[in-house]
């Protein structure tokens, strides 16, 4: 392999049970994502919890923690450090009195590289977000880790391209979605995050929760995959069991339409931001 091909994992799993329940699966997964000598790690959104925005109810503010200093944080930086992987790690933030959506990202040495906090928040039937976060007001940060330059955009914000644009502008090697999805969106999930990694030139790995947890009509479909910056899907998970599922992406073919950056006219996109 070239030496510029990092193994990367998704995890997928459901999120059912008491918080030291499951982060112990996702410890166990992590475990098994070294074992296949993978680099750099990305676990679902809200990653220690089951996805609370089915339901409106004040119960799930006591799992929120702080960012790096909570016991999650902690304890994943210790099995990066004792792996030699960087992970991105999606949670429940709590800062002062103030809620966030948000992901830890910790280097190949258990370092605390920073926290990207979801942008676009949703409030739609059984995705109750605004009920429990705030927008993220960290920007879009891309972070340097050992192995990669990683962006991270979470679930809803794959519906705005700006952003996913701006992660490339900024130098990322690969952008990582964690979500939460389930219902009709099967076809979004097989093209959006194509589209973003054709567009930007990045590799992508967007990464789902599965099965039902707190509402019966809610399933969700995993289907966790990676895709190269030509949108080809280089490995991709099943719908129904937790599930490591594993890509050697090489940075070398990082930007090959670098002519997508050259020719963009920023002077007539004002319009975007003053609508």
């Amino acid at each position: 392999m070239s030496n510029r091909v990092v193994r990367s994992a998704l995890i997928q799993a459901h999120g059912t049970g008491a918080k030291e329940e499951i982060v112990e699966r996702q410890v166990a997964l992590l475990l098994q994502a070294a074992d296949q000598d993978a680099r750099i790690v990305c676990l679902q959104e809200l990653s220690n919890s089951p996805y609370f925005g089915q339901e409106q109810n004040p119960r799930w503010f006591e799992w929120a923690e702080e960012i790096p200093a909570g016991s999650t944080t902690q304890r994943i930086q210790k099995i990066a450090r004792e792996t030699g992987m960087a992970v991105v790690l999606p949670l429940f933030e709590r800062d002062g009195h103030t809620y966030y959506n948000s992901a830890a990202v910790i280097d190949a040495d258990g370092t605390f590289l920073g926290k990207y906090r979801k942008l676009h928040i949703p409030q739609t039937e059984k995705f109750w977000e605004k009920f429990y976060f705030r927008p993220g007001n960290l920007g879009l940060p891309v972070f340097e880790s050992k192995h990669a330059k990683i962006g991270v955009y979470i679930c809803y914000d794959r519906h705005f391209p700006e952003g996913a644009r701006m992660l490339g502008l900024q130098g990322a090697d690969i952008v990582f979605i964690p979500t939460a999805t389930a219902g009709r969106t099967k076809p979004l999930w097989m093209v959006e995050s194509r589209a973003h990694a054709i567009a930007n030139g990045y590799f992508v790995g967007s990464v789902n929760r599965i099965g039902v947890e707190l509402d019966a009509e809610i399933d969700f479909y995993g289907s966790s995959y990676f895709c190269d910056p030509w949108g080809n899907v280089l490995a991709q998970g099943g719908d129904s069991e937790d599930e490591v599922v594993v890509g050697d992406l090489d940075l070398a073919t990082v930007r090959p339409q670098f002519y997508y950056y050259r020719d963009r006219r920023p002077d007539v996109y004002e319009p975007l931001v003053e609508s």
